[in-house]
């Protein structure tokens, strides 16, 4: 078993590769040897060569530069989507786990009532009848998620709101606002953020997943997934249209998995 030393050594290797495929996914558009979007049909179906480093697809668009600017568009989606279910979920979560009662009843009902269906078969229900898109993917998607940090924020704010800590501000005449600024939030951030961590791997394979259907980003934006769907009916002709972005979405989902999994070890020993 690794030490905790040796886990924290593994943890900033690995929270260096993130950062780094972060940064690298806002410049990587500018790396692009040619237009995402431009076509040659006299260069169809491609394979890799020095013109175009990992081929062409089914209208002689570049892949390396789809795959490219594609980083940008499926991890910028990925985040903001992230962000945006974290906000809700925390602050539903502190509501209901602050004020009890009712308040809580419904907003905990709620949560299961939206647990109670599959993740994806709900998603692609809301976008079905909503119909594709990006706008609609994000609406279907914060529908769903937001639950868990819901639910998981609540549990915690329920065992700090309790602490000798808390009865002590409470009688230095803290408020309820200042009791959760400055008492509860600072004390419940880290398991949040380890779950946030973790769930970065998902929400992308969610956003491709909705692509690949044909339900997420539409083409011709170049996004990973919807470049798995244009593919696939070339899997034996030209392998090159799968491989390349169902590998960067392996390499992506795989590097923040682990992120997640080591921040979790590090946090809370009982996991190593």
């Amino acid at each position: 078993m690794r030490t905790l030393q040796h886990k924290k050594i593994f943890f900033f290797v690995i929270l260096s590769a993130a950062v780094l495929t972060i940064l690298f996914s806002l410049i990587a558009p500018g790396f692009a040897p040619h237009d995402p979007l431009e076509t040659d049909f006299s260069n169809v179906l491609k394979g890799p060569c020095k013109r175009y480093p990992l081929g062409t697809d089914q209208v002689g668009r570049c892949i390396c530069s789809r795959i490219l600017c594609g980083a940008k568009v499926s991890l910028g989606i990925t985040f903001m989507l992230l962000g945006l279910v974290f906000v809700l979920g925390l602050i539903l979560g502190i509501v209901a786990g602050m004020a009890g009662g009712a308040v809580d009843a419904i907003i905990m009902r709620i949560a299961d009532i939206v647990l109670s269906f599959p993740d994806i078969i709900f998603a692609i229900a809301i976008v079905g009848m909503l119909g594709p898109g990006l706008v609609n993917t994000i609406l279907a998607l914060s529908v769903i998620w937001w639950t868990k940090y819901a639910r998981l924020t609540r549990v915690l704010v329920m065992g700090a709101k309790n602490s000798e800590y808390i009865d002590a501000a409470k009688m230095a005449g803290a408020g309820t606002l200042k009791l959760i600024t400055y008492y509860i939030l600072p004390n419940i951030i880290s398991p949040l953020l380890v779950q946030l961590a973790l769930d970065i791997g998902g929400m992308m394979l969610a956003i491709s997943g909705l692509s690949f259907l044909g339900l997420g980003i539409q083409p011709p934006t170049p996004e990973w997934g919807n470049m798995l769907s244009e593919g696939r009916s070339y899997i034996q002709t030209a392998p090159w249209l799968l491989i390349y972005p169902g590998g960067a979405i392996f390499i992506v989902v795989a590097v923040f998995n682990v992120l997640g999994d080591t921040a979790r070890d590090i946090l809370d020993p009982k996991y190593g």
